[in-house]
């Protein structure tokens, strides 16, 4: 119990000392995914027939059981969300990926945007229900993942550059051995989380899209 509250009062003071940081990548995502959801209307008729083609396709395998197994789902869905992550970790240490840091969040905000707004056009309720067994099950887990690694990474890289303008100031002196090792610890936390969410995506989320489709072809 003692621990418990040990932890969660060490999150807590993570999240008020970098307070600033998520609240600029939280809007920075949440402007992706309105702009994923804007750009699926700007799509021709053409490109949302292709596209709704094979959406159908892979509803279809799915309710035939003819999807992958929940293994090699649960080996592609970690791998890439590893190095998705893996990356901004990277980036973070080299100080000059900043940028690209804000960016892969937002692109990431985009593919949730899109993903979702796309069922929604073109299912509409029907659409909904299917992203909401889709995509909501393991993003709800991976996103907050991905949130945590991209403050963390802006942290440290904002940390690198102060320490290299302000190296001879006397009021700025930082040890980085114990500053890298929380980066690196905050990663491995991060890629547990990413085990749950792949393993949602692979056990748990083909059978929820199953019995929707199921239900909806009835």
């Amino acid at each position: 119990m003692r621990k418990r509250i040990s932890t969660n009062l060490t999150f807590i003071q993570h999240v008020h000392a970098h307070s600033s940081i998520y609240l600029f990548i939280l809007t920075l995502f949440f402007m992706g995914v309105i702009f994923g959801a804007v750009v699926v209307n700007s799509l021709s008729f053409t490109q949302k027939e292709d596209l709704y083609f094979y959406l159908g396709q892979f509803f279809g395998e799915i309710s035939d059981g003819k999807v992958a197994a929940s293994e090699d789902l649960f080996r592609q869905s970690f791998l890439h969300n590893v190095k998705y992550l893996g990356l901004m970790w990277i980036l973070g240490i080299s100080i000059i990926g900043l940028p690209i840091i804000f960016v892969l969040l937002f692109m990431k905000g985009v593919v949730v945007g899109f993903s979702v707004g796309f069922l929604v056009n073109q299912m509409g309720w029907e659409g909904f229900l299917l992203s909401f067994v889709s995509v909501l099950p393991q993003n709800i887990v991976i996103i907050p993942a991905f949130i945590f690694v991209g403050v963390i990474s802006a942290s440290f890289s904002l940390t690198l550059i102060r320490k290299i303008f302000m190296k001879n100031s006397p009021t700025y002196q930082i040890q980085m051995v114990p500053l890298f090792s929380k980066y690196a610890i905050g990663f491995i936390i991060a890629i547990g989380v990413i085990t749950i969410a792949a393993s949602i995506e692979a056990y748990i989320s083909p059978t929820l899209m199953k019995t929707v489709i199921s239900s909806i072809n009835k």
